[in-house]
């Protein structure tokens, strides 16, 4: 092997090794500001289970200046946030299949949208600062009113809850909060007919 391909092979190695470590500091950095978490919730024989990022409020005004009113929202930081369900499921009165999904977000000052979209995207923004969900993918998209909280919400935070036969799916920050209700897809019953 000549001295000019070794050179060439040093240099292309000693560039992917900065490359890698430049990706991992920059992904532990950002870690660090909004840690990952999973929430999930089961009963019988469904299961949800929601992959987020969860930023913090830092003293900033969030809703209608860090997250635009009126545009579409990565539902935290970093990585799109994910919604699976392992079962057929009726969300504000909507069929979602089973499946995994992005869940993005559109905050209003009255309501929020609820997008679910099939594909999966690497990051929740590009490099220019635009969320990746490509509209083409949306399944499902419902609108349920917000609410204004009591007491601030330092870090943003998703969870289940249960009331009567509903889960509702909850998102909390700064002093809102929206809930989405989430029932199981019955399945129809059918009466067997007699002969008389």
């Amino acid at each position: 092997m000549n001295n000019s391909l070794k050179l060439l092979l040093k240099i292309l190695g000693i560039s992917l090794l900065v490359i890698a470590v430049i990706f991992f500091v920059v992904r532990y950095n950002t870690k660090a500001y909004s840690p990952e978490d999973t929430v999930s919730y089961t009963n019988n024989d469904l299961t949800l289970e929601v992959f987020y990022n969860r930023p913090y409020k830092k003293g900033r005004e969030i809703f209608g200046n860090l997250v635009a009113y009126d545009s579409v929202w990565r539902t935290g930081a970093n990585e799109a946030t994910t919604f699976k369900t392992n079962k057929d499921i009726m969300v504000d009165g909507s069929l979602l299949a089973k499946g995994e999904y992005t869940l993005w977000t559109v905050p209003k000052k009255e309501s929020w949208e609820i997008i679910f979209n099939n594909k999966m995207y690497p990051w929740g923004i590009d490099l220019d600062g635009k969320v990746y969900r490509d509209p083409e993918f949306d399944a499902l998209i419902v609108e349920v009113p917000s609410n204004n909280l009591q007491e601030t919400v330092e870090q943003f935070t998703i969870y289940f809850e249960q009331a009567n036969d509903f889960v509702f799916m909850a998102l909390a920050w700064d002093r809102t909060s929206v809930a989405v209700p989430i029932k199981i897809k019955e399945t129809p019953t059918i009466e067997a007919s007699s002969n008389n």
